[in-house]
């Protein structure tokens, strides 16, 4: 099997494994995420250097509070076990400044600031991410926004790499991704728009002109997603994030484009959908 049937072959296992947790309900979606956040945890605290278990703590400590709290998203009202979850959530955070006390053979500022940055590239987005099901009018899990968003990225990814292969001549930021052209970057924007028409004909949990707004969001942000994880596997001097993924590389390069957008997709339901 060459590098392309194999790209073929797992992008629609992948694909599909996302679709089926997605209809089967809440706890399949949960689990999914969950483990797929552990995986892209790992694959990044490679590519930074950073031996510790802390990150992974820290990332389902955030997102069981994000899990508890789907129920109600706002975490400032009276409610005991919102006040709960959001306790834990901080406690973790500054856990970590105890661990870089502790740990003798580390440097505190350099320890803290990789786990810091695991927290906010991975665990935050994944915690976010749960939560967007939910973001619609009746506020009960909703398995068309998060397939109709999947669908957003796969167009842009798709279309964005095939336009890009083959009329692509001007390189988008030439010194991180060799590869990423704007012609590429506008083909996979045209194309994610003209999904968002569809997805917001088939997904009528949100309004026709959010979908179209996401739509922008996750061509832009998604491509500044796979840029920024270029940027951090360059500096580490490695091609992929990992082997996991047969013609992909890693689950983070699976993701990156899923990962950034997705604190963007949320504040922007947020703000518009209560």
């Amino acid at each position: 099997m060459n590098n392309f049937t194999k790209r073929i072959v797992f992008g629609l296992l992948y694909a599909g494994v996302v679709i089926s947790s997605s209809v089967l309900g809440a706890l399949f979606f949960y689990s999914l995420f969950l483990i797929f956040m552990m995986l892209c945890i790992y694959e990044f605290i490679k590519i930074i250097e950073l031996k510790s278990i802390f990150p992974y703590v820290l990332g389902a400590t955030c997102f069981f509070t994000a899990v508890i709290s789907n129920n109600n998203l706002i975490v400032f009202e009276d409610d005991f076990s919102e006040k709960i979850t959001l306790s834990i959530f901080l406690a973790a955070i500054y856990f970590s400044f105890i661990l870089a006390l502790v740990s003798s053979r580390k440097i505190g500022r350099q320890y803290l600031g990789k786990n810091f940055l695991t927290l906010m590239y991975i665990v935050i987005p994944f915690s976010l991410l749960i939560k967007i099901p939910y973001l619609n009018f009746v506020g009960t899990f909703d398995t068309s926004i998060i397939l109709g968003i999947f669908v957003l990225v796969w167009s842009n990814d798709v279309f964005a790499f095939l336009i890009g292969k083959n009329f692509g001549k001007h390189k988008l930021i030439e010194r991180v991704s060799p590869n990423k052209t704007i012609e590429g970057f506008l083909g996979g924007f045209i194309f994610t728009f003209i999904a968002g028409y569809f997805v917001a004909k088939y997904c009528s949990s949100i309004q026709p002109l959010q979908w179209f707004t996401i739509a922008i969001i996750v061509s832009v942000f998604g491509v500044l997603g796979d840029l920024i994880e270029s940027m951090f596997k360059r500096q580490a001097q490695v091609k992929d994030s990992s082997n996991l993924l047969p013609g992909h590389g890693g689950f983070l390069d699976r993701l990156d484009s899923v990962i950034f957008a997705t604190p963007f997709v949320f504040i922007y339901l947020f703000l518009t959908t209560y």
